[in-house]
């Protein structure tokens, strides 16, 4: 969701907040009225009422006519509409909410330093399962590896390849047969 979107968001949900102004929108949704009008429905003062159209107005959802001296005032459906479908919808709505950094995320920043090296293989099973199988993405599903290379990939990311080595394949992230290691499917690798 754009800034732009954002604020208008924070506008729409500002302005109906107000039991007058959602008063005022019922109201409009019926027929146009006039300033007059609706300060008498709804007990208010006319300034009042001018302060919650305006309000409403700059949301583009009423809209005015004049007629001689009378200014009448009508709610436009469509744009509510439009706006409902820019604003409100589940897309919409998930995307204002800030992303929730994951517990593997987490995990993660607090062992791989900012170069993408592992600064330490976890004690903890389920976090050390986390880092293998960060690690364990590195290799490409349906390739063979030999063992030199597969050292060599997992050497750029902590020198210690031989314990790495055995983990993913304990966690059933790799297989190896004859020296030749490859990934196996990530719905089979143990959790933890």
């Amino acid at each position: 969701m754009s800034e732009t979107q954002l604020k208008t968001l924070l506008a729409f949900f500002k302005a109906m907040s107000n039991e007058s102004r959602l008063r005022i929108v019922g109201l409009l949704a019926a027929r146009e009225r006039s300033v007059q009008e609706l300060a008498e429905l709804l007990d208010l003062k006319e300034p009042t009422v001018s302060h919650h159209l305006a309000a409403l107005k700059a949301l583009g959802v009423v809209r005015a006519r004049a007629e001689g001296v009378m200014r009448w005032h009508w709610l436009d459906i469509d744009a509510l509409a439009r706006m409902n479908r820019a604003l409100l919808e589940p897309s919409g709505m998930a995307a204002i909410t800030p992303k929730a950094e994951s517990w593997e995320a987490k995990v993660l920043s607090g062992f791989v330093d900012e170069a993408g090296k592992l600064k330490v293989i976890p004690s903890s099973r389920r976090k050390r399962a986390v880092v293998l199988a960060w690690l364990a993405r590195r290799f490409e599903d349906g390739r063979r590896y030999p063992e030199a290379e597969v050292n060599e990939i997992i050497q750029k990311i902590h020198w210690d390849s031989a314990t790495l080595r055995r983990e993913m394949i304990g966690h059933r992230m790799l297989a190896r047969e004859s020296g030749v290691y490859w990934r196996l499917p990530e719905e089979d690798w143990a959790q933890g």
